[in-house]
């Protein structure tokens, strides 16, 4: 968002996306998978809404920081060294998530599901086992208690405030955080379902997902470093941000149907057997 469309519709529809890619996050994929594999055993029914819940505390601080900071600064533009520090943070978690994910793809044994490995779900090991609706998603506001969320929040409202003030600031912080819940929805829907199953095209699903988080994580990352370095780079995606984002959830999405129809490939086949 260094340089945000003027229009503001248009403004939504990509913080709307970016919220989508935030919840596809390999941290937020990684600690809702750890809240729903706890609850898939303990509380069945509240499982499938791990994802839900996370989001909505995830979502509820950003909402918060945007219209407070919105509020509050009505003349102020973010210094040039937050923004490269913020966008560095961003390149060195996206490597070692991807690098971390990749490794557990290719050393988790076949007849186990692979697990998505984060950085800030390592922190917050214990709040993951939790049954309580409240508690889940108090993991999802602790977790937007970091520089990268904060100061995506806080863009946000600045760059609302440049258009009229705290109520675009709010419709900009509602906007990600749908986005986000509607990721991270489906996150743990999809975990849910594949942890009770145990055939191998589920564990197939789960090693496809596996690497396409990890190809994400290094693709994005090195995109924002080649941005950084090459002013070539940086101008062709002037303007882009919109449709690169679009090509990012995309991607997912189609890698996301592939593994849905091979948990779907055995139970088919049985059925039609028994026709």
């Amino acid at each position: 968002m260094e340089n945000p469309p003027n229009d503001w519709f248009a403004l939504l529809a990509l913080v709307f996306v970016l919220g989508l890619k935030h919840g596809l996050d390999a941290d937020h994929l990684a600690t809702i998978d750890g809240l729903t594999r706890y609850n898939a055993r303990h509380k069945p029914r509240l499982a499938r809404w791990c994802g839900l819940l996370f989001s909505l505390g995830h979502g509820g601080v950003v909402i918060a920081v945007s219209v407070l900071v919105g509020s509050l600064s009505a003349h102020w533009l973010v210094p040039a060294w937050v923004e490269d520090l913020g966008t560095w943070i961003s390149i060195g978690f996206l490597t070692l998530l991807g690098i971390l994910n990749l490794r557990a793809v290719l050393s988790t044994p076949s007849h186990l599901h692979v697990q998505p490995i984060g950085i800030k779900s390592q922190l917050l090991g214990r709040l993951q086992r939790s049954g309580n609706p409240f508690l889940i998603a108090l993991v999802g506001a602790l977790f937007a208690l970091s520089f990268d969320t904060m100061s995506q929040a806080s863009l946000f409202a600045l760059t609302a405030t440049q258009l009229g003030g705290w109520l675009h600031a709010l419709g900009l912080g509602s906007a990600f955080t749908l986005g986000m819940l509607l990721a991270d929805s489906a996150n743990g829907l999809w975990i849910s379902r594949l942890l009770t199953r145990a055939d191998q095209a589920a564990l197939l699903a789960s090693r496809v997902m596996g690497l396409m988080v990890a190809g994400i994580s290094l693709l994005v990352a090195g995109f924002g470093a080649a941005k950084y370095f090459l002013p070539l780079v940086d101008a062709w995606s002037d303007g882009k941000e919109l449709a690169l984002g679009i090509s990012v959830i995309l991607l997912l999405a189609l890698t996301f149907i592939v593994a849905l129809r091979l948990t779907r490939t055995p139970a088919t086949a049985s059925a039609a057997g028994r026709n």
